[in-house]
């Protein structure tokens, strides 16, 4: 993990300032210790009954990520085709893959149905047929769940909240019953399963639990009407800590579940994404220039907006910390912001930090969850490195991009000369 050793953050065994010293700036690094015991926590928290810990791909789909998770025994929550490419790419087994959002093209569902995954998490009835039709197409059956909306306020950013029934997620749990008995009737179908997920970065259990208790209630009817249920996703969403916040913990998570579901006679599913992988990483960034502004000071860094797009989509705060010892004198209120042409590009706003100067290394914490993931290559540039910590070790496992891997797949028509 990272802490603090002779004046200088460490990632592990290995000084960030080496890291930036040697494969540069911007760069994500990623503890595989921190990275094992946080999935090893779910696992032991869930011990008591069947369960799958389905690691959400769309955290972090980095490929020495996904092999090191397969190799602890993970499942993968995964919402595209391409995501389960990266999943058998990265070793993972497809029998252990459930298939999320509410978008699946035909093509993505014959992929998932010819791999052999383990359930389709279907969000409309207009999904249902189609993955009927795909199904019949193949001879085969489709191992389905419904993911069912509870209406239930996760407390959470209004983008990452998903079980409200004003949300585009899932199926209103009011008339699921009924979409449930017209999926039992078609024939290559496989009904096996109830999928909840009410949204993401939740810091207290009572949503969980108020979403437990409506979707139990459904399973019991369910299965008066002759439908079997054979596993319960209840989807992810358990926070980290960015700032202040005390989310429970996978132990306390897991009691939860453990409590409310030992009697149903089913397999548990659960698909946390940042809570694996958040506190996990952090992002380099070097000091490019001072800038003083007539009411507001910017320490202009060489990441941005395209590397790390959670401060400006989002509002988040994430920690920013020197790698070296702090410089001394008093902290300064200022803007840590990147080269990109948008207002929005910025890491952090009216933050108080130590005195910095051009060319020293700051590490953005908490920034292993939808930091490299939802990186573009907006203004033309690059994406970052990234890297991977184990004890005393790195590996680079992301090379930097270059120039040429800008234009790569673009092509200049004949008529343009």
């Amino acid at each position: 993990m990272f802490t603090e050793r002779d004046g200088q953050l460490y990632c592990d065994g290995v000084p960030l300032a080496r890291i930036a010293a040697e494969v540069g700036t911007p760069t994500y690094v990623y503890s595989l210790p921190a990275l094992r015991e946080s999935y090893r926590a779910y696992d032991r928290a869930l011990a008591p009954v069947p369960h799958v810990v389905c690691y959400s791909v769309k955290a972090n789909n980095t490929l020495a990520i996904l092999r090191a998770f397969a190799r602890e025994g993970s499942g993968f929550d995964i919402v595209s085709g391409g995501e389960l490419f990266r999943v058998e790419r990265g070793g993972g087994d497809p029998r252990r893959v459930v298939f999320a959002g509410l978008g699946k093209t035909r093509d993505e569902m014959a992929q998932a149905l010819a791999a052999g995954i383990l359930m389709f998490n279907v969000e409309s009835v207009a999904e249902l047929e189609a993955l009927e039709q795909v199904a019949a197409a193949a001879g085969r059956r489709a191992p389905v769940a419904l993911r069912v909306n509870p209406d239930v306020d996760p407390k959470t950013h209004p983008y990452i909240s998903t079980g409200m029934q004003k949300s585009k997620f899932g199926i209103d749990i009011g008339v699921a019953l009924e979409i449930y008995e017209h999926a039992a009737r078609l024939p290559h179908l496989d009904v096996v399963g109830v999928d909840c997920h009410i949204g993401s970065q939740l810091t207290s259990l009572t949503p969980f639990t108020d979403a437990l208790a409506r979707v139990r209630m459904l399973i019991g009817r369910l299965r008066e009407r002759g439908i079997g249920i054979h596993y319960l996703d209840m989807g992810g969403g358990l926070g980290i800590t960015y700032s202040e916040e005390r989310p429970p913990t996978p132990a306390e998570y897991g009691a939860a579940l453990v409590a409310g579901t030992r009697d149903l006679d089913l397999t548990m599913i659960v698909e946390p994404g940042r809570s694996l992988v958040g506190n996990a990483g952090v992002l380099l960034t070097r000091v490019l220039y001072l800038k003083d502004g007539p009411v507001k000071r910017f320490v202009i860094v060489d990441a941005a907006m395209n590397d790390l797009i959670r401060p400006a989509l989002y509002g988040a705060y994430q920690e920013i910390r020197p790698v070296m010892a702090p410089r001394p004198g008093k902290t300064e209120t200022v803007d840590v912001v990147g080269p990109v042409c948008e207002s929005a590009d910025f890491l952090a706003q009216d933050r108080s930090l130590p005195p910095v100067e051009a060319d020293d290394v700051l590490a953005v914490m908490s920034a292993g969850a939808y930091g490299f993931v939802m990186a573009s290559n907006y203004n033309a540039r690059p994406r970052a490195a990234a890297v991977l910590v184990d004890g005393e070790r790195y590996d680079v496992i992301r090379e930097r991009e270059s120039v040429e891997d800008l234009i790569r797949g673009e092509s200049l028509p004949a008529s343009l000369g």
